[in-house]
């Protein structure tokens, strides 16, 4: 049976994440996520049905238009696959229950906001306000144990440490960030989310050195920080109390 649950979210997760991948790059530009239909954003191609296979499309037409031959981004399958092993992930991580709904919920997010980041160095407000009830009201009927005041205390401190940073730093990080990590705090508790922060401020600066070397040295260009809160935030949802509890038995 788990193989079986597996496989089909799997499956949907493909399918959701090509809609994620819609909303990520069309919401920012303020664009209806319905029409028109998908096509190639250099030729205008209207992509047929074999041409919006999750994946296995860009795999056939090896990333190009098969009208004008045009790359296309990696972005569309990579958000495909995310959306789908996160789905796995998050069943697997927690079984049938309210916390997997919430895992699900973060994995949608995190991929939208890591292809609108990406693509546009943005984080839309349209996306947050869509999940903050979703999350919240799940979050308020599983607490998992802990106070309501914690998860509102870490929404405040997620968001005010990172505003501080913000205004200390004079806009060297955006105010979407500020309110993507506060969102991540009212599901993490104040705990998780400053775990958050720091694990993704740990990749933040890991990928930064990276692009660095990749491009010779030259890193005047931002960063996007949307996609490592969001790789800090999965983290600390899934693994947070056992990292936590773990750091502070090596003092004992």
């Amino acid at each position: 049976m788990t193989i079986l649950i597996s496989l089909y979210l799997f499956a949907l997760g493909l399918a959701c994440g090509s809609f994620f991948n819609v909303v990520g790059l069309r919401v920012p530009a303020g664009q209806s996520i319905l029409r028109p239909p998908s096509a190639c954003p250099h030729c205008g191609h209207r992509l047929r049905a074999r041409e919006l296979i999750p994946v296995l499309s860009y795999a056939l037409s090896r990333g190009r238009c098969r009208s004008c031959a045009a790359g296309v981004s990696p972005l569309y399958p990579a958000g495909e696959l995310a959306a789908a092993l996160l789905f796995v992930w998050a069943y697997l991580r927690f079984g049938l229950t309210v916390q997997a709904w919430i895992g699900l919920l973060l994995a949608s997010l995190t991929v939208i906001i890591t292809v609108s980041d990406i693509r546009y160095m943005r984080i839309p407000n349209a996306v947050l306000l869509a999940f903050l009830p979703m999350l919240l009201a799940l979050r308020l009927l599983n607490p998992d144990g802990r106070s309501y005041i914690e998860y509102f205390a870490g929404a405040a401190i997620g968001g005010g440490v990172l505003l501080a940073i913000s205004l200390l730093s004079r806009g060297g990080v955006g105010m979407g960030d500020v309110k993507l990590l506060a969102l991540f705090g009212l599901v993490l508790g104040w705990k998780g989310v400053l775990l958050a922060l720091m694990l993704g401020s740990l990749a933040g600066t890991i990928g930064g050195l990276l692009l660095v070397l990749i491009r010779k040295g030259k890193a005047k260009e931002p960063i996007p920080f949307g996609p490592y809160l969001s790789l800090g935030a999965l983290i600390a949802y899934g693994y947070g109390d056992a990292i936590i509890d773990g750091y502070l038995n090596l003092f004992k």
